[in-house]
């Protein structure tokens, strides 16, 4: 075994990406993603050590991000949940907080509960915020056990974030009584609100046997082939053991997304308030923020339209990728997805049976993709096959040929992409034109021009094996544990003592949890909001000083929502801590060989060009040339259009710069 040898997969809906990082560069492999997914993992990983010519017992590191709880949750596979809660409480998985899910759409539904009202079981119990008022029945429990028929349980009763002590009891009861695992609110979210810790809570058993399951065989086929246990990437971006992901399944919700823009964090550029990353893979484009190398995290995501309130990247995710098909509505409108082609059949123009149009078919037909272009495992293209299905789009969509329709696809998706980038940039109080858009994903760098004209961005960083970056950026990502506990009170009167006992607990808990508490940093935060506000706003604290924090919120404030309230009482609402332990990104240096220009094709932007086709690898350090060029690598290909100009750095990365 060699800590130098580290090894990247990450899962899409389409390809399966893999990363070898060994003193002699980076080996890289895109395969077909499979069901079960741990089989197309362990193909990639084959794959990329055959070409590297490295023997799987010379590997450190096995780092691995996993779609398969976003897939549950999305689809309703998960395991069958039973829910037993406080009396009177045991539809509030079901009421929600009872808004809309589209305002104005009178036939817009909510997703069912992920636990039917059969299977939601009430006991009697009740505790306060300063207490517990009614001690519960275990033998209430035992019984209860009896009639649960169920491959997971989730206990949430009200208050259990402040006093746990009934709900600690009848989770240790029902583990006794119950051969399936149990979880309980105040160990998977210590935190106030009910329905979300509820649903947060119900989230975690749903994907508790599923996540185990995965875990399992996943473990099972890396020791059978000589590599190490798996490390898996969570939903804050930080990765953490194969045993404690088994514990706390929700903490993979978004394990997938994360990846990539912890990989995009390392090619912030100098001169720019940050990086807008744009991830396009087969089925989905993912965008969120980096500021000052620093990924932007949340606790307020939504999964499937269900709450899951655990420390993610913050990402936002349109259903427009490669593989979306596109169709025309009603009203003989062109969209584009959400529903994708996925890797079988997937676009028309792999071969494979599949007859819808897509995205791909569409970049195929503008000449973005050439005939000659292959893809994950030598996948070569029928530029045929995608004609007639862009044609057939033409004609129900009333546009003249395939070529029209190929443009109008193409622009509708880059519009969503960019509202989704709106959403995280304009909508939050930033001004995109700051900063730099970093491209990847098999189909990010194809539509990182056209996304950056739209929004006046003038910069456009595209690293080198943009195609699997994700798997890269496991590489980099950080070993990271959070905690948290509500504490709600006046920030002017609180006794901050008391406030900094919680914040040593929390401190204990999540270095508990680290491989190397002696290497772990930790940071702490605060939740607080302004007296009467129903949202709250996270400050950092280097110390805990009530004046302090408070004049952080203001600014906090000011720069979220546009205006602060200095004479306004705030209010301390949740106190959390993150351990981390740092790892840096595997340099790559880039050494170009042969010619850079491979060939030429008819591509069009705003009319049809010949246009020269780069080999990325031939591109040397200090490359550079105007558009318009067509730059192909082994997983990406990068769109350069007229009034672009490329650069190229010693690592291989792209950089694009806009003539305006």
């Amino acid at each position: 075994m060699n800590e130098t040898v580290r090894l990247g997969v990450d899962v899409g809906g389409t390809f399966t990406d893999v990363v070898l990082a060994t003193d002699r560069g980076l080996t890289t492999a895109k395969v077909p993603s499979t069901v079960p997914q741990h089989e197309g993992v362990l193909d990639g990983i084959s794959v990329a050590l055959d070409a590297a010519d490295t023997d799987p017992a010379d590997v450190g590191q096995f780092r691995h991000a996993t779609t398969v709880a976003t897939n549950a949750l999305l689809e309703g596979t998960g395991a069958e949940t039973a829910l037993v809660t406080t009396e009177g409480f045991a539809d509030a998985l079901a009421i929600g907080r009872q808004d809309r899910p589209s305002l104005y759409d009178q036939r817009a539904e909510r997703p069912d509960p992920l636990v039917p009202a059969e299977r939601r079981y009430e006991v009697d119990e009740r505790a306060t915020t300063g207490g517990i008022e009614r001690d519960i029945d275990t033998a209430e429990i035992r019984a209860l056990a009896e009639s649960i028929e169920a491959e997971a349980v989730a206990v949430a009763f009200l208050h259990a974030y402040a006093h746990p002590e009934n709900e600690r009891t009848a989770a240790e009861t029902l583990r006794a009584e119950l051969d399936v695992p149990v979880s309980a609110s105040h160990e998977v979210l210590g935190e106030f609100r009910e329905y979300e810790r509820t649903a947060t809570t119900v989230a975690d058993a749903v994907l508790t046997p599923v996540i185990d399951d995965y875990v399992g065989r996943l473990v099972a086929g890396a020791t059978e082939r000589g590599l190490p246990a798996p490390r898996i990437m969570q939903s804050n971006g930080g990765i953490t053991d194969a045993e404690t992901v088994r514990d706390n399944a929700v903490t993979t919700a978004l394990s997938g997304p994360a990846a990539g823009v912890v990989g995009a964090s390392a090619f912030e550029p100098d001169g720019v308030d940050g990086l807008i990353t744009f991830d396009m893979g087969g089925t989905s484009s993912d965008v969120s923020l980096v500021r000052e190398g620093t990924v932007e995290r949340t606790t307020e995501a939504d999964v499937g339209s269900r709450p899951v309130r655990v420390p993610m990247v913050d990402v936002e995710t349109v259903g427009a990728g490669g593989g979306s098909i596109a169709w025309v509505d009603a009203g003989g409108a062109l969209r584009v997805g959400p529903r994708s082609a996925g890797a079988e059949p997937g676009p028309a123009c792999y071969g494979k049976g599949g007859a819808d149009p897509t995205v791909t078919d569409a970049a195929l037909v503008l000449g973005y993709l050439g005939a000659d272009t292959t893809l994950g495992e030598d996948l070569a293209l029928d530029v045929d096959a995608a004609t007639d299905a862009l044609a057939a789009l033409a004609e129900e969509a009333a546009l003249d040929g395939p070529v029209e329709a190929a443009q109008g696809v193409y622009e509708v998706a880059n519009a969503a992409m960019t509202r989704a980038v709106r959403s995280v940039t304009v909508e939050r109080g930033h001004d995109p034109r700051e900063f730099a858009l970093a491209a990847f994903g098999g189909a990010g760098p194809m539509h990182a021009a056209a996304l950056a004209d739209g929004l006046d961005v003038s910069t456009v960083v595209v690293p080198r094996a943009s195609g699997v970056l994700s798997a890269r950026g496991l590489l980099a990502a950080d070993e990271r544990h959070d905690a948290a506990r509500t504490y709600r009170a006046e920030l002017g009167t609180v006794d901050p003592d008391a406030v900094r006992d919680v914040l040593a607990d929390l401190e204990s808990t999540v270095l508990a949890d680290t491989s190397d508490p002696e290497a772990a940093t930790v940071t702490f935060r605060a939740d607080c909001r302004y007296a009467g506000q129903s949202y709250e706003l996270g400050v950092g604290l280097a110390e805990f000083d009530r004046a302090s924090v408070a004049a952080r919120f203001h600014a906090v404030h000011d720069q979220a929502r546009g205006y602060n309230l200095p004479e306004q009482p705030v209010e301390l609402v949740t106190l959390r801590a993150t351990a981390t332990v740092s790892h840096e990104m595997p340099t790559a240096r880039h050494h170009a060989e042969g010619d850079p220009v491979s060939g030429r094709r008819e591509v069009h932007f705003d009319s049809p060009r010949e246009t020269p086709v780069l080999d990325w690898d031939a591109l040397g350090p200090g490359h550079s040339r105007s558009g318009p060029a067509i730059v192909e690598g082994g997983e990406s290909t990068v769109v350069v259009p007229p009034a672009w100009r490329l650069t190229v750095d010693a690592q291989g990365t792209l950089t694009m710069e806009a003539d305006r």
